[in-house]
């Protein structure tokens, strides 16, 4: 069984919390997760995080309200802020799943959380692995859970994924009499199917777990190889062999995690790119495959009705979060390497919005509509729909949209007052 010490001298070298302020920590009650809130407790300051916990209550079993009381003392008594919610509905492992990562995300985008830590570790990743390959999942998913993910309006981070549950250290906990049941599948794994296998190959957890970690650089060969491919170019996808448009399509539809597809599904999609097949077709969820001469994509059709998005106002010295970035605005000269840097000729709060019909941004000796500059610069459908306009004393004073930040040209005699730093919500 390992220290607190040995796990953080381990996985300090990850920096998960690198670009984290504020962590949100998922806590049930059981072993697992009072681990995890002990050692982030614990490390906070050496972490340079502030935290706070999210806890469910079921409702499921008598233990539950226990459960809940309990963690509500333990924060008060460490003066760590709390929210719970209470799960409504009929209960299944996945309702519940869902309604625990909405809870999160809520608290996240409502509280200004910008990593969203679990408890997760090396059993749960062979647990995870062997499902999935019961599910007859694709070759690319036997990868498994992965320690860093978007989530949010920031990162879902499982520092503990490498440590087997036996590594772990025993705090107060509360037992889930839910884990002996064998209604779920998880748990018939845990307890069934995993230790009978085990009997004929003792290294069966560490053997999966090295199939994912394979799977996981395989792919991510395959990306460094073909990462000059302009993927969406119809003609040089073309001009792959089957093999490699498969393995391409697949990691294009990566970018879509909503877009869950049949095999039959992608395997139509694929058939109608090879084929060059011209048309806008619909898949679900609100996305369409458009096929034209040259290229093809995947876009969600957007009503104009779901473009309504809550306006966020940013004053000097504060930090905000829109969408999946960081927004610090400061009249003090900072060190630190924010990705983008923008002169401030006013003290005035900035508006942070989605695009409106009419936005014009002045380049100096000329302005232009925010939708020409969209259709000139070849932005893409989905990329307007969430591109970030930085409103000031009623004056666009910046787009941001894709990968690129378009400025309004200041007036000679304008002088500056502050600078507004703006940071992406990944690790570098």
């Amino acid at each position: 069984m390992m220290t607190y010490q040995e796990i953080y001298n381990l996985i300090k070298k990850y920096a998960y919390f690198y670009n984290h302020q504020r962590v949100l920590i998922a806590v049930s009650g059981g072993v697992d997760s009072m681990n995890l809130l002990h050692f982030l407790h614990i490390f906070q300051n050496d972490l340079q995080i502030s935290i706070g916990i999210a806890h469910v209550n079921h409702k499921q079993r008598t233990e539950s309200d226990e459960e809940e009381s309990y963690l509500r003392i333990w924060a008060k008594k460490h003066d760590i802020p709390i929210y719970v919610s209470y799960f409504e509905g009929d209960f299944s492992e996945k309702a519940a799943r869902d309604w625990r990562y909405d809870f999160f995300e809520k608290i996240m985008l409502r509280e200004n959380y910008s990593a969203l830590v679990t408890a997760h570790h090396a059993d749960d990743q062979t647990e995870t692995i062997f499902m999935r390959l019961l599910r007859g999942s694709r070759l690319r998913h036997l990868s498994g859970i992965k320690a860093v993910q978007p989530f949010a309006n920031g990162q879902l981070i499982r520092p503990f994924l490498s440590f087997y549950k036996s590594e772990l250290p025993e705090p107060f906990h509360f037992e889930d009499s839910s884990n002996e049941e064998t209604n779920f599948l998880r748990n018939r794994i845990r307890k069934h199917y995993l230790p009978q296998l085990e009997k004929e190959n003792p290294q069966l957890a560490q053997s999966l777990n090295q199939l994912g970690l394979e799977t996981e650089l395989l792919f991510q060969a395959f990306t460094d190889l073909t990462k000059h491919f302009n993927l969406t170019h119809l003609k040089e996808f073309q001009q792959q062999s089957a093999s490699v448009q498969y393995f391409l399509l697949q990691c294009y539809l990566e970018n879509f995690p909503y877009l869950h597809l049949k095999k039959a599904h992608f395997d139509n999609i694929l058939y109608l790119i090879q084929k060059g097949r011209q048309g806008s077709y619909p898949l679900k969820n609100g996305y369409h495959l458009i096929v034209d001469p040259f290229s093809f994509k995947i876009e969600k059709i957007i009503l104009e009705m779901e473009l309504i998005e809550e306006e966020k106002v940013i004053e000097c010295n504060n930090v905000l979060h829109y969408q999946n970035y960081q927004f610090l605005v400061s009249n003090e000269l900072l060190s630190n390497q924010s990705q983008i840097v923008i002169p401030l000729h006013s003290l005035s709060p900035i508006k942070l919005r989605k695009r409106q019909a009419g936005d014009r941004i002045s380049f100096g000796n000329f302005s232009k509509k925010l939708r020409r500059l969209f259709i000139d610069e070849k932005f893409t459908g989905v990329e307007r729909q969430n591109a970030i306009i930085g409103e000031q004393e009623g004056q666009i004073i910046f787009v941001l949209i894709g990968d690129k930040t378009y400025l309004r040209k200041a007036c000679k005699h304008d002088i500056m007052l502050a600078k507004l730093y703006i940071d992406k919500l990944e690790k570098r």
